[in-house]
């Protein structure tokens, strides 16, 4: 379990995050988080393999189709779709990965965290973005 501090910092060293499973419907949760990241100054990467754009920004298929270093990956996408999700965030470098309420796939992220990777499952990062205190005070 990570502490409100450690999340904050990881938040604080990810400025590029691909949003994988990313809708384009504004009525999704995947949807209203990306906005706010962007709103917030992230540089927000779609990552959906049925769509070309999403939130006016070119969307990839996969994150090895993106083709620039990511920090994070905030995955959208049902628990059974992570394992491979995961070893492409492996193979690319990626920071940390980020699973979203309900995603939650402990042997992939133990995979993870052995390749060096931060690992946060089953929370929403727009909810815990909320929490840190530079923004509140």
């Amino acid at each position: 379990m990570r502490t409100s501090k450690e999340i904050e910092k990881i938040q604080q060293n990810s400025k590029r995050i691909a949003v994988v499973g990313l809708s384009p419907k504004a009525s999704r949760d995947s949807n209203k988080v990306a906005r706010y990241l962007l709103e917030q100054g992230y540089d927000v990467i779609p990552v959906n393999p049925g769509q070309k754009e999403i939130l006016e920004r070119t969307c990839y298929k996969t994150l090895e189709d993106i083709p620039f270093a990511i920090d994070m990956a905030d995955l959208f996408i049902n628990p059974t779709r992570v394992p491979p999700v995961v070893a492409q965030c492996i193979r690319m470098g990626v920071k940390t990965i980020w699973m979203q309420l309900g995603v939650v796939h402990n042997d992939a992220a133990s995979k993870a965290r052995a390749a060096g990777i931060e690992v946060i499952m089953n929370r929403c990062i727009k909810v815990e973005h909320q929490k840190m205190p530079t923004l509140n005070g």
